[in-house]
């Protein structure tokens, strides 16, 4: 019997579901988390072999421990694994300290977690890449701005998120932005693209082949949903555009990625700009791990499948059976509390009750970037999308 670690099953909850179906598959889940035991669901709880609390997972001593437990318990793990941005570095050590090979190791994390080193990856694949600076000081950072122009993105070059990322509109925001920063963080600057983000989303086999595609569309920058308190909006595609796997398949072997589930993003540009003509495609950045927040559920809802059961598929088997059923677009909403709009949410419910798939109230520490509440809803037409869009976004 295969042994997978599963880092932080419990968060997000919906991660229980991976360990589910690696059960399912014949696997023994073995979890480390810094939740109690006693709070964790029914439903992971069932799918552990085992868990392992430490009190922190930000201590890397004592993670480390927990793997060496396992170890010395059920024998050398084959798979390690987080499926989350914040602990990929920290999953890459592990796997490198116990020479477990079926995932990154360390020396493969400066390509996949900092933005500048990115781009040659996606240069290698064909797919153009926006100018940038790596920030140093004001006269630098205005060399670069005579070549491109303002307005200019600054964003930590190994970051999560659209945290820290911020738009610099002339010299005088330049100049408050240096004062403010942490000097010791590095930070990407960057030429600003006016675009459209679309993303690649799949499960890749052992030879970086897709099992599985989708891709969702974010009408509104993340960046400016953080920064200026907008809704927050994206949906699933119904069905993928073929530039954006071209491009999701092409990234995928320039990065060299095995056994993973995915998340790539990319800019359809709205405009001509120096980067390339109206309608391109072009890079934003990889994220080595499955989209945020519900965005599994919203693909399972959008293409009438389930994803959890095709990456364990993937783990056990290197392959899928999992077919998809009808697709639709799958529309995610998150309103703000201190706005007032034309559509009361009870309005919204009954009306789209139909269509309605979750309603969920978040938790203040998500609610910046998704939100304080959720609609997702499905639709098959992009009139139905669209009207649904307007319903939910209309202010008073």
């Amino acid at each position: 019997m295969k042994n997978f670690v599963f880092i932080s099953p419990n968060f997000p909850t919906h991660f229980s579901r991976f360990c589910r179906e690696l059960k399912n598959n014949g696997l023994r889940v073995l979890g480390i988390g810094d939740q109690p035991y006693d709070e964790l669901l029914p439903e992971l709880k069932e799918s552990l072999t085992e868990y392992y609390k430490v009190g922190s997972l930000e201590n890397y001593d004592e993670v480390y421990r927990a793997v060496a437990f396992f170890c010395f318990r059920y024998g050398p793990i084959d798979w390690l694994e987080s499926n989350n941005e914040y602990w990929l570095e920290q999953d890459a050590a592990l796997r490198t300290a116990f020479h477990i090979t079926s995932g990154w190791q360390t020396e493969d994390m400066a390509k996949i977690k900092y933005k500048s080193k990115m781009k040659a990856c996606y240069e290698a694949a064909g797919i153009p890449v926006a100018r940038y600076h790596l920030v140093d000081d004001y006269e630098g950072c205005m060399t670069f701005i005579q070549e491109v122009g303002f307005p200019v993105i600054v964003k930590p070059d190994n970051g999560v998120g659209a945290s820290h990322t911020y738009k610099l509109d002339n010299e005088q925001e330049l100049a408050d932005y240096l004062a403010s920063r942490d000097p010791y963080v590095p930070v990407i600057m960057e030429e600003f693209i006016r675009g459209e983000i679309h993303s690649y989303d799949a499960i890749l086999d052992s030879h970086s082949n897709p099992i599985f595609e989708t891709g969702n569309i974010t009408p509104t920058a993340i960046m400016d949903i953080v920064n200026n308190q907008d809704n927050a909006v994206f949906h699933i595609m119904k069905h993928l555009e073929d530039d954006v796997r071209d491009a999701g398949r092409a990234a995928a072997k320039a990065f060299e990625v095995h056994n993973r589930f995915v998340h790539f993003e990319f800019f359809r540009l709205t405009e001509d700009q120096h980067i390339g003509k109206k309608g391109q495609i072009v890079a934003l950045e990889v994220n080595m791990r499955p989209c945020g927040g519900f965005a599994p559920d919203m693909m399972n809802f959008a293409n009438s499948t389930d994803v959890y059961k095709i990456y364990a598929d993937m783990i056990a088997f290197d392959s899928s059976l999992k077919q998809c059923g009808d697709h639709q677009y799958c529309v995610f909403v998150g309103r703000r509390d201190n706005r007032a709009y034309a559509v009361s949410g009870d309005e919204l419910s009954r009306k789209y009750a139909l269509q309605m798939r979750m309603q969920v109230r978040m938790p203040d520490a998500l609610a910046d970037a998704m939100g304080n509440q959720v609609y997702i809803a499905v639709f098959p037409d992009e009139e139905g999308l669209n009207a649904f869009y307007h319903d939910a976004l209309t202010f008073a």
